[in-house]
């Protein structure tokens, strides 16, 4: 389970700000707080020691006969709170009331808090259920008696409470615009780090897969001896190997198409005469024997192979150039309808069936090239399924894109050949059984003409079911 709080750099550097900021007002405040509490207490027990006792000992010297019958209320603070206690139980006690002395009624608790109190002179906090909070000093009298006199804290406890109050309204707008001054100061201490985030990202969105790919410029460095910069200049650094890498990469690539695209154009001419020779041959007017006529086949048979396999190459190179096709516009219709009967006549054992739309399909392209992927399509229905297989072909055009499928309910293409079916030089050799003199280009063809086109092609295949799917344009 994922904590809650802020997901972002900033955040967590403004929040741990503002958290260190309200510990450390914290301490400062429990501090003064606890600081002035005990100073005000002192100054508290202070006062009740200066007294005296006097109005604790009045109350004494009222069980003398030959005493005043008043008690001693001189010098005695408003509030002024006075006991006796003789073996432990409370004689009388009273309070200062207006510069007169009341009598205070005592409830079972009281006393028992009172008998509590030790004489030892120092002062000590109790609670009365009438007087509330009080600060009493116990001493013990001449006749073995115990006087307590006492003052009250409420004023210390107002004093405490409003100093809390203060404290929290002061250190609240502290934090309140501690907050605000340190996200403005993280953001612009970040702004580096943006700029190397944005660089990232524009990177990871360039196509590096494919083709010449031109780097963003690189992120300034700012200050190498912070961490913003050194990340920067790593990040400038992997920019540099990265640029290199797919220059390189791009200079192979190129001259590899180009290799292709020469040897291809150069074979064709040789290819070309050792079929001509070879034909030429099997015309000769006299008898040829058995052995040399079916040489003479065979070089005749693997020169159009291989002149199929020059063309597909050199068509390759093309299209992997860059060459551009034709904008014509093409009756797709019309196509599917022609490599319908070409598969027909070479996959006679084959079911060839047609779901066609009601009007003709009309894409712009090159037609050559598009008759070239229907025909390739259907061929590699008919050479990878056994005999009895169901070709059906759909043609339909929707939201503006055409579709064509190539569907068959032959075995399957198997797992491990799936994900680069439209490689070059790729066969299926277990499922689909390779029909002799088969390039491995058929698809990588299709997938390189339909791309020209603007469009995508995508195979879904299970036993018993497998999909060519081409979607251009309309």
């Amino acid at each position: 389970m994922r904590r809650p709080g802020p997901h972002t750099l900033r955040g967590q550097l403004t929040a741990g700000l503002v958290a260190l900021l309200a510990a450390a007002c914290l301490a400062v405040g429990v501090t003064t707080v606890i600081a002035l509490e005990g100073f005000l207490v002192q100054r508290l027990d202070q006062q009740i020691v200066a007294s005296d006792g006097r109005f604790a000992t009045s109350l004494e010297d009222e069980r003398r006969p030959d005493a005043d019958n008043a008690p001693d209320t001189r010098g005695q603070a408003e509030h002024t709170f006075a006991a006796r206690l003789l073996h432990g139980r409370t004689t009388r006690a009273a309070v200062v009331e207006d510069e007169s002395v009341q009598d205070l009624p005592l409830t079972a608790s009281d006393r028992r808090t009172l008998a509590r109190v030790p004489a030892d002179g120092g002062g000590h906090s109790i609670r009365l259920s009438r007087l509330g909070a009080y600060r009493v000093v116990a001493e013990t009298g001449d006749e073995g008696d115990t006087l307590i006199t006492g003052q009250p804290l409420g004023p210390v406890e107002e004093t405490v409470h409003r100093l809390e109050i203060v404290e929290a309204v002061v250190f609240g707008v502290a934090l309140a615009a501690t907050g605000l001054a340190g996200a403005l100061w993280v953001r612009l201490s970040l702004r580096p780090l943006r700029r190397v985030t944005a660089t990232a990202t524009d990177v990871a969105e360039l196509p590096l897969a494919s083709g010449e790919v031109a780097m963003p410029a690189p992120v300034p460095v700012g200050d190498p001896r912070t961490e913003t910069g050194r990340l920067a200049t790593a990040l400038n650094r992997m920019l540099g190997h990265v640029g290199n890498a797919l220059e390189r990469r791009q200079a192979s690539e190129e001259r590899l198409r180009h290799f292709a695209a020469d040897a291809s154009h150069e074979l064709r001419t040789p290819v070309a005469n050792v079929r001509g020779h070879a034909e030429l041959a099997l015309r000769h007017h006299g008898p040829l024997p058995d052995d040399v006529r079916r040489n003479l086949e065979r070089i005749q048979a693997e020169s159009e192979r291989m002149s199929r396999l020059v063309d597909d190459l050199l068509l390759l190179a093309r299209l992997d150039a860059g060459r551009p096709l034709e904008r014509d516009p093409v009756d797709l219709t019309r196509l599917v309808l022609d490599a319908a009967d070409d598969a027909r006549a070479a996959g006679p054992g084959h079911r060839w069936l047609l779901d066609l739309a009601a009007e003709p399909v009309t894409v712009r392209g090159d037609a050559h090239r598009l008759q070239q992927v229907v025909g390739n399509l259907l061929a590699n229905a008919r050479s990878h399924t056994p005999a009895g297989t169901e070709v059906t072909v759909r043609l339909e055009e929707e939201d503006g894109r055409v579709r064509l499928t190539v569907s068959d309910n032959g075995p399957g293409i198997p797992e491990d050949v799936r994900a680069e079916v439209f490689g070059r030089f790729v066969r299926a050799d277990a499922g689909r059984s390779r029909a002799a003199g088969s390039t491995g280009l058929g698809l990588a063809i299709v997938q390189a003409v339909v791309s020209a086109h603007g469009g995508t092609v995508a195979v879904d295949s299970r036993p018993g079911h497998t999909a060519f799917t081409v979607t251009l344009p309309a």
